[in-house]
């Protein structure tokens, strides 16, 4: 019995010495003692209230109606509000990962956390 606990507690807290340290350090894995398999990551949910205090920066172009960026090419921005979430939190991450392609929308969307994101996206979302 002692042996299966160690086994099991090792792999679900991931016990590991650092090599001439003479530390010990745990780490929770996210393991589930009784199938042994890992949690699934909890899914994040938007706020449309965060959403909004996080705003001010989008709401400078997207909330113009007819506006046009003009650095580094001419550019219609489109308006978000009553946009789809799902569309909103693919470009953003479209344009973390450099996919989309307009300098000022790739250097906001590197700041935002996917928690930013997803409230961001709630917020736009449910403006009808």
């Amino acid at each position: 019995m002692t042996i299966k606990f160690l086994a099991l507690f090792r792999r679900s807290v991931g016990v590991s010495a650092l090599a001439g340290s003479g530390v010990l350090a745990l780490s929770l894995t996210g393991i589930s003692p009784a199938t042994g398999q890992g949690a699934a990551p909890a899914a994040i949910v938007g706020d449309p209230a965060r959403g909004l205090e996080k705003s001010a920066t989008c709401l400078g172009c997207h909330s113009i109606p007819g506006y046009k960026a003009d650095f580094p090419v001419v550019y219609s921005v489109p308006m978000i509000g009553g946009q789809n979430a799902k569309y909103i939190e693919n470009a953003l991450k479209e344009y973390q990962k450099g996919e989309r392609r307009f300098p000022s929308m790739i250097a906001t969307a590197k700041s935002l956390s996917d928690q930013d994101i997803a409230d961001l996206a709630a917020y736009f979302s449910s403006q009808r």
